[in-house]
């Protein structure tokens, strides 16, 4: 980012926004459709990544960037900072309305409901829950439409039980909040702060298990990964790469797919695919009931699918696939373990073969020489500051739940190189991404 004075900075930013605003009414006017006011209910157009323009994402990006960075510029640094210390009322706040289920008892309430109401259903002091619900109303989710009474809006529709983002939302503010608190006592430990193992994470440190061991027995977890799911836009893997150059019978072997959502999906647009579904025994026998269970796919479909057992530590995935897929599962892992992942599918991967690692791609934010990731306009910061920042939150989420990373693109090459595999491509699914490697020749 250059150095430019504070003013000739907020007139840039002021522009980008200007500019970008109109990029987006035309978005809107090209579409034919209306954007939604915060007051709405109703789901708009672009509400899932898989549905929204390129153009308009970069929109979304641009000004989430652009808005924070002006009120940062021109606000006193005492006043940012201060408010900044105060960030951890609002999950707080969020743990309480969800569970509390405060979404979905102002569903269809379009008149609003007395907190006094809500109260007596919840069983929680009317008071405070209306000083909880007033702080969610001040950063714009839920709406206080008159003293005390409260309605849903259109950020608070998606805290309903029936959304999985609501899972990700007691999941992030209630055990991984918790654990987040013990980062700092971690970090300061002359031990802790130089483990690499899950056994040093700040989640060990508050609960006195590791994190996959609490999780096998927390119910929400696995919704939670969907909601996020949904979010990032995984689905976007079957709208970026090119799956249809690909010759008819294409194996793509997804190792530790779990269920293989992911993966099965492609077949719907890409039936010439087949697709080998690999990860532990248990998990595999699931991942054959839920494809016998799904009803979106057809038998011919289905029968295009293997599910087949895998240790990814301990033994190589089907020998010759053309393509091997691992999708968020190099960032659960510190270094190591990632080598013997990969090693493992070296070990059986073609000359052709590719590998593809599907994660979030972090960047410096300081500016880059590399060309493989985009970078954000002047005067913004070039990893894109807030516009990005769930990326790098994620990145801390994973150091204090299971001591492992996000990673930056040199970092994947780094990891490829180790196991004998060189970078091909960055492939932008536009929250994440994936990383193409190939076998060394």
């Amino acid at each position: 980012m250059s150095q430019k004075s504070g003013l000739a900075e907020i007139v840039a930013l002021a522009d980008l926004i200007s500019s970008t605003v109109k990029d987006v009414v035309a978005d809107y006017g090209a579409a034919g459709v209306n954007l939604p006011s915060l007051s709405s209910t109703t789901p708009g157009p672009f509400e899932t990544p898989e549905s929204t323009p390129p153009k308009f994402a970069k929109a979304i990006k641009t000004l989430d960037a652009a808005c924070s960075q002006l009120m940062y510029t021109v606000g006193s640094p005492g006043h940012v900072i201060a408010n900044k210390s105060y960030g951890i009322q609002e999950p707080a706040c969020m743990l309480v309305a969800a569970d509390a289920k405060i979404a979905d008892h102002l569903l269809d309430k379009p008149e609003g409901v007395h907190v006094d109401e809500l109260s007596k259903l919840m069983g929680i002091n009317s008071g405070k829950l209306a000083r909880v619900l007033r702080l969610l109303c001040t950063k714009h989710c839920f709406a206080e439409i008159k003293p005390n009474v409260f309605v849903n809006n259109r950020l608070s529709m998606k805290m309903v039980s029936s959304d999985p983002l609501s899972a990700f939302v007691g999941h992030i503010t209630d055990e991984a909040g918790r654990a987040a608190l013990s980062l700092n006592e971690t970090l300061q430990d002359p031990e802790m702060t130089h483990s690499q193992t899950p056994d040093a994470s700040p989640f060990k440190k508050a609960y006195g298990c590791k994190a996959f061991e609490f999780f096998a027995h927390a119910m929400r977890f696995n919704r939670a990964m969907t909601g996020l799911a949904g979010v990032v836009g995984n689905g976007m893997l079957g709208k970026v790469y090119p799956w249809a150059a690909l010759p008819t019978d294409t194996i793509v072997c997804d190792v530790g797919g779990g269920y293989g959502h992911s993966t099965i999906d492609l077949l719907k647009d890409f039936p010439h695919l087949q697709i080998v579904v690999q990860d532990l025994s248990s998990v595999v026998e699931e991942g054959r009931q839920s494809l016998e269970d799904n009803r979106n796919l057809s038998v011919a479909l289905k029968q295009r699918v293997k599910h087949i057992p895998l240790d990814s530590f301990k033994d190589s995935p089907v020998k010759h696939c053309d393509v091997y897929y691992l999708s968020h599962i190099i960032h659960d892992w510190p270094l190591a373990e990632c080598k013997k992942i990969l090693d493992n599918i070296r070990k059986v991967a073609k000359p052709s073969s590719r590998l593809l690692i599907h994660e979030f791609v972090l960047q410096y934010a300081a500016a880059e020489s590399s060309s493989n990731v985009e970078k954000a306009p002047e005067p913004l910061l070039p990893n894109w500051g807030i516009g990005r920042v769930r990326q790098y939150n994620q990145d801390i989420n994973m150091m204090v739940c299971l001591n492992s990373q996000e990673r930056i693109l040199a970092e994947f090459t780094e990891i490829g190189a180790a196991s004998g595999f060189e970078f091909v491509k960055l492939w932008d699914l536009g929250e994440a991404g994936v990383v193409e490697l190939r076998p060394m020749a």
